[in-house]
């Protein structure tokens, strides 16, 4: 069986809920290698979390954004298998180890999970702002990028180390539209995905704002469709490309946080 290395990116999470969560994943899918990207500028890094020993945790002195911490996770294991999940524990550990089966067993490159699938089990819904924004960003996202799915921003995914070697260095994005570049430009090199229904259910406190990320999201998927079209060589979108960018995984990187648990 490959190797697998699970990273939980979390921002200012309720200490009881993450611990709780982290046990369910080690019980469940018991992964090679399981790591906590902390950002919490306002804990006094890991040691206020009381997480469990067998957790290498690495806290960051400042908000970097969830793409950046994935990005940051997937580049310290070393494992045959990497995939995250949002450490709110929305998608229970039994349905995130079916995304993971969908790469270990199923031979996907990349398994994305799936809030939206016909045949996901949502048990709480979200307000029907954020429900309605996210609805409307699935239909628009599926009429612009190749990869057709009913859900590109589940917080569950898991994938090749040989895929992330190759699409780690496309992927730009530090925020939520992380997720959706991932997507588009798996789909682009022409990896194998598959979208894997889950159970899920809205937690309260949720760091994304309706408003405010939305936006971001929404000008994410445009650039997501810029680079997947860079990648297929599309002639107007080389003409159109002005940008300087830099690859997260080119970006220096930050002094650990005294706070964090290098094991």
């Amino acid at each position: 069986m490959p190797t697998v290395g699970v990273v939980v990116p979390a921002y200012d999470p309720r200490p009881e809920r993450l611990r709780a969560y982290l046990r369910d994943l080690r019980a469940v899918l018991d992964p090679d290698e399981l790591r906590v990207e902390l950002d919490a500028p306002a804990r006094e890094g890991a040691a206020s979390l009381d997480l469990p020993a067998d957790v290498d945790c690495n806290v960051a002195r400042r908000r970097r954004g969830k793409g950046a911490a994935v990005t940051a996770g997937f580049e310290a294991l070393s494992t045959d298998v990497l995939a995250f999940v949002d450490a709110d524990g929305a998608t229970p550990a039994d349905s995130f180890a079916d995304v993971v089966s969908g790469v270990t067993e199923g031979g996907a490159d990349l398994a994305v999970g799936s809030r939206r699938h016909p045949a996901a089990d949502v048990r709480s819904h979200q307000t029907f702002a954020r429900r309605f924004l996210g609805d409307g960003y699935a239909w628009i996202a599926r009429r612009l990028l190749d990869a057709k799915l009913y859900d590109y921003q589940c917080g569950a995914k898991a994938m090749t180390a040989g895929a992330w070697e190759t699409v780690r260095d496309h992927l730009y994005e530090p925020g939520f539209a992380w997720d959706i570049e991932l997507v588009a430009v798996a789909a682009a090199l022409e990896y194998d995905l598959v979208e894997v229904p889950v159970t899920w259910e809205d937690q309260p406190g949720s760091t994304v704002s309706p408003v405010s990320d939305t936006i971001d999201m929404g000008r994410g998927l445009l650039v997501a469709r810029h680079r997947a079209r860079l990648i297929r060589d599309d002639r107007l979108h080389r003409l159109l490309d002005r940008e300087g960018a830099t690859a997260l995984v080119e970006r220096p990187g930050e002094e650990p946080d005294p706070g964090s648990d290098p094991r």
